[in-house]
């Protein structure tokens, strides 16, 4: 299920934000909430407004961490984006996309927060229901940062290192085969089109036809017992016939 398109308004910052904030920030994300989850759950049972009280300013640095990591990502993505494959890119922007619904998630949680400070137990229900939410998304969110890394190589060093070298690489063979290509064509316009080039096996076949018109042996007549017969006979005749 993809989620409906959102995008937040952009905001120019007065300095800018350097590359590979991000990861760090994504671990307080993370953890935050679920230490938010636990308190809240105790003080199910020990029911102490300190308790409450901080886990209200958690939230409250949780807002601003969401806020850091969106920034910092919408960075880190930047740098990343013309790198990836085209199925990374549409991971990044389905990334970001999750990211903005988490950002937005945290401020409904804190509001729904406060009113779960009222000792409305429906308020309090409502809470612990949305707090899960954030960090089921959370965990998503995560899951789909470690796929940007590990399987499309988002901002890793050695794959752009690697990619570098890959276009170098196509640049040369272009090169060589456009040089290869040029002395083909200089070859076909100085070998003249009417010269014959007798191949090997043409050549053969010439010397076998020499061979064979020059080694014809010429015809041998060899008489047969019966012809040196009949011609003894005729020799016997003539000498009768004469006498």
């Amino acid at each position: 299920m993809e989620l409906p398109v959102i995008a937040l308004p952009k905001v120019d910052l007065p300095f800018d934000i350097p590359v590979l904030l991000h990861p760090p920030i994504d671990h307080f994300a993370i953890a935050i909430p679920v230490v938010i989850l636990l308190l809240e759950f105790y003080n199910l049972f020990a029911r102490r407004k300190s308790i409450g009280a901080f886990s209200f300013l958690l939230l409250i640095l949780t807002v601003i961490i969401f806020l850091g990591a969106y920034l910092t990502g919408t960075t880190d993505g930047k740098e990343a984006y013309d790198l990836l494959t085209p199925e990374g890119q549409e991971a990044l922007k389905s990334h970001k996309l999750l990211g903005t619904y988490l950002l937005l998630g945290t401020g409904v949680v804190l509001f729904f927060k406060l009113l779960a400070m009222t000792g409305k137990s429906y308020f309090k229900f409502f809470f612990f229901v949305l707090l899960l939410g954030l960090i089921a998304g959370t965990f998503e969110q995560g899951e789909h940062g470690g796929e940007l890394v590990y399987k499309y190589g988002a901002n890793v060093e050695r794959v752009k290192a690697l990619d570098d070298e890959l276009f170098d690489v196509k640049e040369e063979l272009e090169d060589a085969t456009a040089a290869q290509a040029e002395v083909k064509t200089e070859a076909k316009q100085t070998v003249p089109a009417s010269t014959t080039i007798e191949t090997p096996e043409k050549k053969q076949d010439t010397i076998n036809t020499a061979d064979t018109q020059t080694a014809v042996p010429t015809p041998v007549t060899i008489e047969t017992p019966e012809k040196k017969t009949d011609s003894a006979n005729a020799t016997v005749e003539t000498l009768l016939d004469s006498a």
